[in-house]
């Protein structure tokens, strides 16, 4: 008989103690990038007792286990990464990152936990499944671009006969309501592009800018004309973020200097969108160093692309959310969000849905609580059970016979 909604949501909790062990365990040694041994030894250990056939990536630390049903069938894949940031941990917690200048301060290394929960809930219920679940744990995934370097291994293929048909990622968020599930269908994050430019112009004494040719009003008149290119050009249904995050010039008060540096980035909801907007960015700052007779050199480096969800899938999340945590906790984004996903590299290639699981902690509110990605980041971790569940019922429902 099928695992009942009940019944899974009961089971991820009496798991819960080594879900939030893992975590922890995690959480005290974030590693960065693409190269994560003790992170993958610790991922490893965990799927050590359970019957899934184990890959480990050639050029990155990635790991895959397949976990096979009783019947054959089709293959679905849920996704958890494991890379920490750059960021100095100032949380006080008692399990906090014991390497200085490193911190799972976007969560993932409640991913991963709950993703290993979901593994073991799933190989108790192998007789449910028609098919196969690939569980992908990916480091690299803070621009790093892990997810693509599995890819170009085969993750999608790891089965052979039945590759990956479908696919489903978890996100944890401080500042939604614990216990709750965000997801929309279509863009549900940005794609992230990376630009920089030099303007070249020819130094001189500051008291003499006749005789120079100086690049900073040309680069101050390039950051604002950004700013009117987006609100002026850009439709409001189809947007983009234009920010200029780093400008460098100079070295005293007395010197004009030959050159400006510039550089920010580009977040788009949609392909076409993307490419406008990256043109339009080296047009106006080319044209505005040319109307002053100064060069800009213009880089643009293509990053993640827009996450986009399967309407079914999305659909499915929603269901299964409100199957397992009740009326209410499976909430419809109202918007996407501008922040950009290498799990968009799996969406691209196979349909289904990231969606977002609320951990907004205790005695905090979600608006004012400190954000992923901040030093201060604390995620309350009484929904990783509810998190470990979806995972699990998301693979179920998608291989039921």
């Amino acid at each position: 008989m099928p695992t009942s909604a009940a019944g899974l949501l009961s089971a991820a909790y009496n798991d819960a103690d080594r879900t939030i062990d893992l975590r922890r365990r995690l959480h005290r040694e974030p590693e960065i990038g693409l190269h994560l041994p003790r992170t993958q030894e610790m991922v490893l250990e965990a799927f050590a007792d359970l019957p899934v056939e184990i890959t480990t990536g050639t050029r990155t630390s990635s790991v895959v286990a397949v976990l096979r049903g009783a019947r054959p069938g089709p293959t679905y894949l849920l996704r958890g990464d494991m890379d920490a940031l750059p960021v100095h941990e100032d949380t006080g917690l008692p399990f906090a990152s014991q390497h200085p200048g490193a911190m799972h301060a976007c969560g993932h290394d409640t991913h991963v936990a709950m993703l290993l929960g979901a593994a073991r809930l799933l190989a108790e219920r192998r007789d449910e499944l028609t098919g196969q679940v690939v569980f992908m744990v990916q480091p690299g995934e803070e621009g790093f671009h892990g997810a693509r370097y599995m890819l170009e291994e085969g993750l999608l293929d790891v089965v052979p006969g039945a590759p990956v048909s479908g696919a489903f990622a978890l996100h944890i968020s401080s500042t939604l309501e614990s216990g709750s599930v965000n997801v929309r269908p279509g863009p549900m994050m940005a794609a992230a592009d990376q630009w920089r430019m030099v303007v070249r112009g020819r130094g001189g004494h500051a008291s003499e800018p006749h005789a120079a040719a100086d690049p900073i009003p040309v680069a101050a008149e390039i950051v604002l004309a950004l700013q009117s290119m987006v609100t002026r050009r850009v439709d409001v249904f189809d947007p983009a973020v234009v920010t200029v995050a780093h400008i460098e010039a100079g070295s005293t008060n007395n010197v004009i200097p030959d050159t400006a540096f510039l550089e920010g980035t580009i977040r788009t909801l949609s392909a076409d969108r993307r490419a406008d907007v990256v043109a339009a960015v080296r047009r106006v700052a080319t044209h505005i160093g040319a109307a002053h007779g100064l060069e800009v050199e213009f880089e643009h480096e293509e990053g993640y692309p827009v996450t986009v969800n399967a309407p079914d899938a999305a659909a499915a999340v929603l269901e299964a959310a409100t199957e397992l945590l009740g009326t209410g906790a499976g909430q419809l984004a109202p918007a996407p969000l501008m922040g950009a996903e290498d799990f968009s590299y799996v969406l691209q290639r196979v349909p289904g849905a990231m969606a977002w699981l609320g951990a907004c902690p205790p005695g905090m509110e979600p608006a004012t609580a400190p954000p992923n990605h901040s030093n201060l980041v604390v995620f309350d971790e009484e929904p990783l059970p509810a998190g470990v569940a979806l995972y699990a019922r998301m693979a179920l429902d998608a291989l039921r016979d």
